[in-house]
């Protein structure tokens, strides 16, 4: 049976100065999600495992390294789903854990809910015994410097994010939701996303990665997605459920991705996905002027990319 392991960190204005950091990043999640398929994993354990990793680089947007909303907060989000059965967990707005994934799948599979929110979501963190953290543990000091920016009027740091223009020295700060799609041995799927969020966003504003069917979608009997990118755009389009469904439509996941993203341009969204197959077949698409991507070849050989036409 093949297997396959794709992972993201984000598709924006990624600058040359955190490229290197960003590949070495993704090098190590696919090397630790590798280690647990060879190992025999679930595919739910493997995306887990391999977005738990990326939260702890604080190249990326998620957990350490998370963007501050506007009144100087860290709110997270994260789901994780299982294409076996279309069992998910999802958190958003939540604050002060340092793997909200983790905490998304308990909300999976010790509550009989799909999605809890802010102080909701940290009561059950708790009741679950779940460790909490201080916000400045979630800090690095390039995003605490940006959003002191940001505040102080650098309104260009927030428009650019996602366009051309911004790419260079503007673009200062990670922000890179991470997210993984998994096939197991026995031809399971999973996908997991988690995110900070967007530069200076309202609090309590919620974006597509705890969204089912916009950040993360499974389905054994198709196939499996993680979408990154602005948020508002993602969700209007219902962007891995639409990749999804095409490949359930007969299009190879690459063709799929495409087709997403032609969706997601219709409403002028900006973003990335990448997609994976029951058969193992990968897909990965972007329109933003870059995107850290990685994957597992068919003979399991890594390979990590940033650059690139957008697809």
């Amino acid at each position: 049976m093949p297997q396959a392991l794709l992972v993201h960190g984000g598709a924006w204005n990624i600058p040359d100065e955190l490229v290197e950091s960003s590949l070495s990043g993704l090098r190590h999640a696919l090397e630790i999600g590798r280690s647990r398929l060879d190992e025999g994993a679930d595919a739910l354990d493997v995306v887990e495992t391999v977005v738990r990793a990326l939260e702890e680089d604080p190249n990326f947007d998620a957990g350490r390294g998370s963007r501050l909303n506007r009144a100087g907060e860290v709110e997270m989000d994260a789901s994780i789903m299982r294409g076996s059965d279309l069992q998910a967990g999802a958190v958003a707005a939540v604050e002060r854990v340092r793997h909200p994934v983790s905490l998304a799948r308990l909300v999976m599979e010790r509550s009989p809910h799909v999605l809890l929110v802010g102080q909701g979501a940290g009561r059950f963190a708790d009741e679950q015994g779940v460790e909490r953290c201080r916000t400045e543990d979630l800090l690095v000091g390039a995003e605490l410097e940006r959003y002191r920016r940001v505040r102080a009027g650098e309104t260009v740091l927030i428009r650019e994010e996602f366009s051309p223009e911004g790419h260079g020295e503007e673009a200062q700060g990670p922000l890179g939701t991470v997210g993984a799609v998994a096939l197991d041995a026995r031809g399971r799927l999973a996908a997991a996303t988690s995110t900070g969020g967007s530069q200076d966003k309202f609090p309590g504003r919620v974006g597509d990665s705890p969204v089912l069917g916009a950040g993360t979608w499974a389905d054994d009997t198709s196939g499996a997605a993680s979408a990154t990118g602005w948020g508002e755009g993602i969700l209007r389009v219902l962007l891995t459920h639409t990749v999804v469904d095409c490949i359930e439509r007969g299009s190879a996941p690459e063709d799929a991705a495409r087709e997403g993203l032609a969706r997601l341009e219709r409403v002028g969204g900006k973003g990335g996905v990448i997609v994976a197959d029951r058969h193992g077949r990968r897909g990965i698409a972007f329109n933003t002027p870059r995107m850290a991507r990685g994957w597992l070849d068919d003979e399991g050989e890594i390979h990590v990319a940033i650059e690139g036409e957008p697809r």
